[in-house]
């Protein structure tokens, strides 16, 4: 009887998680385009204000890439009412955080303060977007910031342009070619007119959405949201770019020499489709089957009991127009790359012939849930996804739908799935050496 007790209890409890899982949200647009999502959540007294941008590295001209991520950078500068330098000082002397990021998609930022400085993290959104400053000075200085996070991040990096090299290979038309840092030569031959043509084009409300998350007040949020945001200016109407890329059909190979590794890499990258589209969530359980974890099926037979591979791992990289399957390793001793790739197929060729356990699809189910809880498990990751999916998919309601999609994927799908996107004919064979090794080729 005591056991029967516990258990419904356990039930219970576990239910009542579930549902506090639920997240719940209120969107609406402004006048002038721009969208707001508010999430109230008054355990905590903090606040995350974020804005995400729909601008990313496909936005930019060609011959002037590094754009977005350079925005990343100079739209702390200042503006007409916070002083260059100021914006950090004025953050944290408030018991604030905050960060930006940028992808080949979007561009998003945000503060995270104590709740009695909502109004704050609002009046400094707002003038990111109606006052910035964009002179040269700035440009001048973030130029040599950007340089040097080039040097640090990439170009003295092991390993640090895998996805560059990929990216170019991968894709002839799509500006998902280049790499979202840039290059340092466009950004060098820029004027300060493109500098302020690209922040008029892109930084403006009807390109931008608003989030306010945590210990609110809905009504008051929304007036002050009213005050801050309303009399932004309308911009023209951003395009977003529709490119198309013809099928792969036979593999491409490729070398690169890098001169900050001594052990080569073997990379197999696979052009997969939109992260919109479900057979990119199948994707994200056929990566998980195969090396998630040590006990995962290339990470057990490479690392573990052939003793083959340093390192493996196959990564389902989800982007708006395109994804990337992308399967990297490192030869243990004097593996040939050969080999590692040989053996990567065939547990790829096992996913294309056989049902994966019943065994093993309760585990990947069970990963995929504890993911979700844990994606909602902050304000600031709340955040961060509500302007994501609205931004990106569409359709905010994922945050609290998408865990239904990966629920309904089923084993025969991640054979489907794994037959269609990961053969031999449809993907790019990168061999990524040593620079003392290109002599020798």
């Amino acid at each position: 009887m005591t056991n029967r007790i516990k258990l419904a209890a356990c039930a219970f409890f576990l239910c009542a998680i579930g549902i506090a899982q639920e997240v719940e949200f209120t969107q609406y647009e402004l006048d002038n385009g721009l969208d707001v999502i508010l999430h109230q959540d008054n355990t905590a007294p903090v606040v995350t204000t974020s804005v995400m941008y729909h601008v990313g590295a496909k936005n930019e001209n060609p011959e002037r890439t590094g754009f977005a991520h350079f925005f990343e950078h100079l739209l702390f500068e200042g503006t007409e009412n916070i002083g260059k330098g100021e914006w950090f000082k004025i953050v944290s002397s408030n018991g604030g955080s905050n960060n930006a990021n940028t992808t080949d998609d979007r561009t998003y930022y945000y503060e995270i303060f104590p709740s009695n400085q909502l109004e704050l993290g609002l009046w400094m959104e707002s003038e990111r977007m109606m006052h910035p400053i964009i002179d040269q000075k700035g440009v001048d200085t973030q130029n040599e910031v950007v340089k040097e996070e080039k040097r640090l991040r990439v170009d003295n990096a092991p390993y640090g342009n895998i996805l560059a090299e990929v990216k170019k290979r991968l894709f002839e038309k799509h500006p998902y070619r280049w790499s979202t840092i840039g290059s340092m030569e466009h950004l060098d031959a820029a004027t300060l007119e493109e500098f302020q043509a690209f922040n008029e084009k892109f930084y403006v409300p009807n390109n931008a959405t608003l989030v306010v998350a945590g210990d609110i007040d809905i009504e008051k949020t929304k007036k002050m949201i009213e005050d801050y945001f309303a009399p932004i200016e309308k911009g023209a109407e951003v395009q977003q770019i529709d490119i198309k890329e013809e099928p792969i059909t036979e593999e491409i190979s490729g070398t690169y020499y890098d001169p900050n590794i001594q052990i080569p890499a073997i990379v197999l990258a696979y052009r997969t489709p939109s992260m919109k589209e479900r057979d990119a969530y199948v994707l994200d359980m056929v990566s998980s089957v195969l090396s998630d974890g040590k006990s995962s099926r290339l990470y057990k037979k490479l690392v573990d009991d052939q003793k083959q591979a340093l390192q493996i791992g196959a990564f389902n990289i989800a982007q708006e127009d395109y994804g990337q399957y992308v399967v990297f390793g490192l030869p243990l001793g004097d593996t040939p790359l050969d080999t590692l790739t040989a053996e990567v197929d065939e547990e790829i060729r096992k996913l294309q012939t056989e049902l994966i356990s019943q065994r093993e699809y309760e585990k990947l189910q069970n990963k995929f849930e504890n993911r979700y809880v844990n994606s909602n498990s902050s304000i600031a990751g709340i955040a961060s996804s509500l302007a994501t999916y609205h931004t990106l998919y569409g359709n905010t309601e994922l945050i609290n739908e998408e865990i239904d999609i990966y629920r309904s994927i089923t084993r025969e799908d991640i054979k489907r799935v794994a037959n269609e996107y990961l053969n031999e004919n449809q993907r790019l064979e990168l061999k990524y050496l040593p620079k003392q090794e290109e002599a020798a080729e």
